[in-house]
């Protein structure tokens, strides 16, 4: 995939509703059945399935369901039948498994090391973040007031893109020969006799799916504007084709904004609790490593200030890239990929270019 200025991510995503109590419920009426009268008096059994002589239990299904982002209430009964044959058949290949002894494969033990100090640590990282005081209502009020390209003067914005292959140095020549073009299809046509591969692509992105470090240029473009951008595999032409408005109130705004700012507090709790135990720590680099140590390693830049690493077309997947700002349960718009414009639609587009 080529890489572009922009992520895509989900405008609307369902808020998880709190299924233990209700899971607990349904699975024990949906797999432990209903008895007589005197069955009835007994406690709910917490076994949901015996394959030979191991049990799976109704917490264990729990637990599957609870990893299930979205899962609505009504289809707790329907996905917990689901989970428990998954289980079922995971028991049966661990049985299997551990007769041929694969538990004490180097590999396998490894990856179980692995994932057991990934979990733990996690769960530290997780412990110490809860302690996070929330925002203020002032501070939440004040985020809103800044950043009014995303909620009082929020837009929708229907862009077109080409993406062109190019070493660095090409880019000024580019810029150039852009501006100077009459249209599109005379600077396809210079692409195309100087040997330049290039990609054309269309889709739709609310504000808050576009870099939050971008947007207020965005903001500022009028419809059939164009924006030009450097790329790690070339350049990149946006052509705002048109916008409409679509503002989100305080009040609209507030959870979400209550929790993005939030998760970014946690983060920088965590954050900060890391370079205090690195400074309470005695950390000895060995080897090769020995020569450069943690000062050859580049963090990543935050979500606000990464590069975007996917083109308007296609989208990624939702939950593959963290968002860099906060995420209004709105009305959802089609955000997928369009047909790829013709020259046509993107003469219409291009007029903003000089």
């Amino acid at each position: 995939m080529t890489s572009s200025f922009f992520a895509s991510a989900q405008l609307a995503r369902p808020r998880v509703v709190p299924l233990t109590a209700l899971v607990i419920a349904v699975a024990a009426l949906a797999l432990a059945g209903c008895g007589d009268k005197k069955d009835k008096d007994k406690p709910a059994s917490q076994t949901a399935a015996k394959v030979n002589k191991e049990e799976i239990t109704v917490h264990q299904i729990n637990f599957v369901l609870q990893q299930q982002r979205g899962l609505k209430p009504e289809q707790a009964a329907s996905a917990s039948k689901v989970a428990l044959e998954r289980l079922i058949d995971q028991e049966l290949a661990l049985q299997k498994a551990q007769d041929q002894k694969l538990d004490r494969d180097p590999r396998v033990v490894q990856q179980l090391e692995a994932a057991r100090r990934e979990i733990i640590a996690r769960s530290y990282a997780e412990k110490i973040a809860n302690g996070a005081p929330k925002p203020s209502a002032a501070e939440i009020k004040a985020y809103y007031d800044a950043h009014p390209a995303l909620f009082r003067e929020r837009r929708v914005y229907n862009l077109q893109e080409l993406m062109i292959q190019a070493k660095p140095e090409q880019a000024a020549e580019l810029q150039a020969k852009l501006a100077a073009s009459k249209g599109v299809t005379e600077f396809a046509t210079y692409l195309r006799e100087n040997d330049f591969k290039f990609t054309a692509n269309q889709a739709v992105r609310a504000a808050e799916q576009l870099p939050l470090a971008n947007l207020d240029k965005f903001a500022q473009m009028k419809d059939g504007q164009t924006m030009f951008n450097r790329a790690p595999t070339g350049a990149q032409v946006l052509v705002l084709v048109n916008s409409r408005s679509q503002p989100v109130d305080e009040a609209q705004a507030t959870p979400a904004i209550e929790q993005f700012l939030w998760n970014e507090r946690k983060r920088k709790v965590v954050e900060d609790d890391l370079k205090a135990l690195r400074g309470a720590s005695k950390i000895e680099y060995v080897g090769e490593y020995a020569k450069g140590g943690a000062r050859e390693i580049t963090p990543p830049a935050p979500a606000s200030e990464a590069a975007p690493v996917t083109s308007i077309a296609p989208p990624l997947p939702s939950g593959s890239m963290p968002s860099a700002a906060p995420q209004i349960e709105v009305e959802p718009i089609n955000t997928g990929p369009a047909s790829s414009p013709n020259t046509g639609t993107l003469e219409k587009g291009i007029k903003g270019f000089k």
